[in-house]
């Protein structure tokens, strides 16, 4: 019974593993594309030439992606939290 329990903790913790990096790659992806897109869309098409406001437009896109990737990691951690917490007191009823 025990060697079960131990068999799926670690497929649970594999997969978290495997979210994790899943989500680590398509913010990675993000940061390489999206602030070069914005550069030179936004030179073309908004500041009409303007290379000083496109860099400042990829600079901004740049950081929104970090902040949301801050913002899923403190989401997914809380509801990690919360499952252990629930866990835990269905052990102890």
């Amino acid at each position: 019974m025990s060697e079960q329990v131990v068999a799926s903790k670690l497929t649970a913790q594999a997969a978290a593993q495997g979210n994790a990096l899943i989500k680590l790659l398509v913010f990675s992806l993000a940061l390489a594309i999206v602030p070069i897109s914005s550069y030179f869309l936004s030179r073309d098409y908004v500041w009409g030439g303007n290379t000083t406001w496109a860099a400042f437009t990829a600079a901004g896109s740049a950081q929104l992606i970090l902040v949301a990737f801050i913002v899923v990691s403190v989401l997914e951690d809380q509801r990690e939290r919360s499952e252990v917490e629930a866990t835990k007191a269905k052990k102890s009823h």
